[in-house]
Parts: structure tokens; sequence; C-alpha cells
């Protein structure tokens, strides 16, 4: 679900587009939603299927874009929005959020790989919602520790705190020792 990298996030341009986007400026509802679907859809990719995470990142931003009004500090639409997609509703669509895992991974991908990204998405999804959310936004959309601080209004610090002990309890969880690698991708 990454999309290609746009400038740095920086909090006037963020409470910028905001101000648009509550005058109905398509362009500034684009601009927020290409800055911050890989937030939306890495909290959710933890919590869902992938087919229902991509479904659901579009319904949170159509949530949020409907509630704008409602942000009361423009500049911190990140993190407003990641509220909004923690409290996503599986219950309301009939899902489950970890016993209905994977349908969904690339067409290319080999059944045997399939299987470990259905493993490993069931693996992140047991971690706390910190440590899960963290490695999602770096594992499955592809972000650097800086980014993901700009995106979730966390420190660079904090983010790196929560990487490191999210990775070793994905490790333990797996099954992994601290040399064997980790890789994990959604298309």
């Amino acid at each position: 679900m990454r999309e290609p990298a746009s400038a740095p996030i920086n909090a006037f341009d963020v409470a910028r587009a905001v101000r648009e986007a509550r005058r109905g400026s398509q362009s500034a509802f684009a601009d927020l939603h290409r800055r911050f679907v890989p937030l939306v859809h890495g909290i959710l990719i933890g919590r869902f299927r992938p087919a229902l995470a991509d479904e659901l990142t579009q319904d949170c931003f159509a949530l949020a874009f409907g509630r704008l009004a409602q942000l009361k500090e423009d500049h911190k639409f990140g993190p407003w929005i990641a509220t909004i997609a923690r409290r996503m509703p599986a219950a309301a669509l009939g899902e489950v959020a970890t016993d209905d895992l994977p349908e969904h991974a690339s067409t290319d991908a080999s059944p045997e790989d399939r299987a470990e990204a259905e493993r490993i998405l069931r693996a992140l999804a047991s971690l706390p919602e910190a440590y899960r959310e963290t490695l999602a936004l770096r594992l499955v959309e592809g972000l650097g520790g800086a980014e993901i601080a700009a995106l979730t209004g966390l420190t660079p610090d904090s983010v790196r705190v929560n990487l490191h002990r999210g990775m070793a309890k994905l490790r333990a969880v797996l099954g992994l020792d601290r040399a064997e690698g980790l890789e994990l991708r959604h298309e």
C-alpha cells in the first residue's frame, strides 16, 4: 500500500492542507491522503486481513474527512487519524481481526511465501498495539524511523525503542533468533 515518497511531513504543511481541505479543496484532501495512507494502513494491517485493511483504510479517510471540523489542532492530523484508524470497528463488518487474517497475497508469490506471510502477519497481530503498529509501519509499509515519528507524533527515540522491543517480541513469537532475518512485504 506504500505510495511514492512525498516531501517530509512538517506541521505547517499539514495544518495548511487541513485548512484547505475544510474549505473543500480536493487537492488538499488528496495531499493528506497521500501523506497519511501508510500510517492508517499500517495500523489496520496489524489488526485485519490485508484485503479488509485496504478497504478500511479508505473508510477511515472518508470518516476523517467527514469529521474534519472536529480536529482542534490542524497540525496534529496524523495522530488524530491514527486514533480514528485504531477505533475502526471490525465487528460492524462481521469480521474478526486475527482469526481471519490473510487471504490476500501477491499472486506472484509461491504458496510457501504466502504461508510465511500469513504466519508473520498473525504473529504481528498478537503483539501489543504500540509494537504492532510501529513494526507494521516499518516492515509492511517500508517507512523509516523518522517517517514513523513524523506521521505518528511519537518521538524518534520512542519509535526506536518500539521497533527494537517489538522486533525482539516478534522474533520470539516466530521462534527466530537474532541472527535470522525477517522480511515482510504487503503487495
